[in-house]
């Protein structure tokens, strides 16, 4: 019995000493899980790793885990010249020059946002192979920074609006991201591949678009900061358009230090965005100086109770926050409200008015070579190729074809009343009646599954007051439910983004609530 035992066990013992060892991915051996801006470029200046042996450790892993099946399918296009920019960067470094805090920092970017050296598709086939004629302003700020560009993330198609239902995180052209704390739910969007790519450690750092959820959500499902400045605190040149109003850029990272590091490096006024202009006395190059532990100590905070009552496991993990913001010496005062008046369709129609508008303005700047000449152009193609039709019925980028310019009185007088109880009426007028540092809210609920049949199944939110008054928001994990994350949200007035991180700081660093996916499946 003994013997017959041996003998079954013969071909195992052989195979194990005839295997290799498993080589260790460079990713690990580099020790790149959770790193931080910080850490990154002191192992630059320590001589740990040169900044080519780190793009190539992420390039490595992105093939390993986001493009094999099942994988995330997070990144949609590799930037070829990665490699050489780093060497390049490398060299500088030898030389003695840094160009600034993000000198070797890999970053990915949301596919809308525009780079002279990929193609930017907003995730749509109608725009497959396109490439800008030049980079995005950001961009341009990034890569004088010293970051480099590792490619660009799939994302919901046209920003998310383009039906009346789909399933965030699905493009024509990119497929269906998937959530990496578990591949058959949802990354939420429209920044999906962004905040899944920051999660899975696929870059340092990523960068998405919000007009209205489109970073916190996917920062909520995805167990990541997100933070939408702002409206002009970050330069929309060279991004394709929802909404001129409340269009934003913005960090999606792994810490809120990194998160301010970013937001620094990328604000300022651009010529082309007149309202980029009124960042002027309003922004930092160095956001970090205002992340304090003690950021809590004395504050008041409104507690944004509407979103409450969804889910009762969220309103748990809100409660927990609320004792821990008062065990920092926060004064919490709970408000069921924010605005006096239903503002949803006066919001509506300012998207679709400046999403035709913005959109053309994008189709022209491509130039001569532009795949699609304008919205009108770009409802007809959907119409014929019934496959884009298929999946998801794009009433939106029919309605929004059908509808007049900005000057005609229906969009002038929709603008005026969101702005105005979104603003005076809204966020401004709550936080004076109580005194208010800022307004807290959970973010939104655990990522749902993704289905392509029935589309999205969100719980709840808190991104439209900030979104439609174009203010600040930041969101960071508080928890999670059954290994899923979830956030809380902290936002204000408007260029309120010091006393937002120094809350979001102090909060992050008393709890710890980062969780690192595992890529269940």
């Amino acid at each position: 019995m003994k013997y017959r035992y041996l003998v079954s066990l013969f071909p195992l013992i052989i195979f194990i000493a005839c295997s290799e060892p498993r080589q260790e991915p460079l990713y690990e051996q580099l020790s790149l899980e959770e790193i931080t801006i910080e850490k990154l470029t002191a192992g630059y200046e320590n001589g740990d790793y040169t900044i080519e042996q780190v793009v190539q450790a992420y390039l490595q892993r992105i093939e390993e885990i986001d493009r094999n099946v099942p994988g995330l399918n997070s990144v949609i296009t590799i930037n070829e010249f990665a490699l050489q920019t780093a060497a390049e960067l490398d060299e500088e470094l030898q030389n003695g020059s840094l160009r600034g805090p993000l000198h070797g920092v890999p970053v990915l970017l949301k596919d809308n946002i525009d780079t002279y050296d990929m193609p930017t598709t907003a995730g749509s086939r109608f725009l497959e192979g396109s490439i800008p004629p030049e980079d995005a302003f950001i961009v341009k700020r990034l890569r004088d920074e010293g970051a480099i560009i590792l490619g660009k993330t799939n994302l919901s198609e046209w920003a998310n609006f383009h039906s009346s239902f789909s399933s965030s995180g699905w493009s024509g052209l990119g497929g269906q991201v998937n959530n990496p704390y578990e591949i058959s739910r949802n990354p939420c969007g429209s920044s999906s591949g962004s905040g899944v790519a920051a999660s899975a450690n696929l870059a340092a750092v990523t960068i998405g678009t919000e007009t209205n959820g489109s970073i916190v959500c996917p920062a909520n499902a995805n167990g990541v900061v997100g933070f939408k400045p702002t409206v002009g605190l970050w330069s929309r040149t060279g991004i394709i358009p929802i909404s001129y109003t409340t269009d934003s850029a913005g960090p999606m990272t792994r810490t809120v230090r990194d998160a301010a590091v970013l937001l620094g490096a990328l604000a300022g006024p651009d010529d082309r965005d007149e309202l980029s202009k009124e960042s002027e006395g309003h922004m930092y190059d160095d956001y970090t100086q205002f992340l304090n532990e003690n950021g809590l100590e004395g504050k008041r905070i409104g507690f944004f109770t509407g979103p409450m009552g969804s889910h009762f496991r969220v309103d748990s993990l809100m409660y927990q926050a609320v004792r821990d913001f008062e065990k920092q010496g926060a004064d919490i005062i709970e408000i069921d409200a924010i605005k006096g008046q239903n503002i949803g369709g006066d919001a509506f129609r300012v998207l679709l008015y400046e999403f035709k508008d913005g959109l053309n303005n994008y189709f022209v700047s491509l130039g001569d070579d532009a795949p699609i000449r304008s919205i009108e152009e770009l409802a007809e193609k959907t119409r014929e190729m019934e496959i884009e039709i298929e999946q998801f019925d794009r009433s939106l980028i029919f309605q929004a074809a059908e509808a007049g310019d900005l000057d005609s009185e229906e969009y002038l007088s929709s603008l005026e009343n969101m702005l105005l109880y979104s603003r005076q009426e809204g966020i401004d007028r709550v936080m004076d009646e109580y005194n208010l540092d800022a307004i807290i809210s959970p973010t939104g609920s655990p990522a749902w599954k993704s289905d392509p049949i029935m589309g999205d199944n969100f719980r709840l939110s808190s991104s439209s007051p900030s979104a439609r008054a174009g203010y600040p928001i930041i969101t960071l994990p508080m928890g999670s439910i059954d290994g899923l994350p979830v956030g809380i949200s902290i936002f204000g007035r408007a260029w309120s983004e010091p006393l937002l991180l120094e809350i979001a700081y102090a909060y992050e660093q008393t709890t710890n609530h980062r969780l690192v996916p595992r890529f269940l499946d």
